[in-house]
């Protein structure tokens, strides 16, 4: 009887052991996920902060200054011809019998 109960005893911790290493595979997977997020996060914001601080090299003075409008007026004009080319194929205008 004693070899019965402490085959149930191992038995047990076996399966505690099991789930143990279960729950902690469970949370290192978590973890990475987490991490993958926080290192994408802050490499976008990276980034974002990279190409604002160019664009502030880029822009600042007076021939800066001039360049950021004349790429405001070319992304103005793109913009403009753009949405005529797209709008040209969905005109519905009704003609008058």
């Amino acid at each position: 009887m004693a070899s019965l109960s402490v085959a149930v005893s191992n038995l047990a911790q076996s399966l505690v052991a099991i789930a143990t290493s279960v729950l902690n595979s469970v949370m290192s997977v978590l973890q990475a996920i987490l991490a993958l997020g926080h290192e994408l996060l802050s490499g976008v914001f990276e980034l974002a902060n990279v190409i604002f601080a160019f664009g502030m090299e880029l822009f600042g003075g007076l021939v800066g200054f001039v360049a950021a409008h004349f790429v405001v007026i070319l992304l103005a004009g793109g913009g403009y011809y753009w949405y005529n080319n797209t709008q040209s194929g969905r005109r519905t205008s009704r003609r008058l019998k």
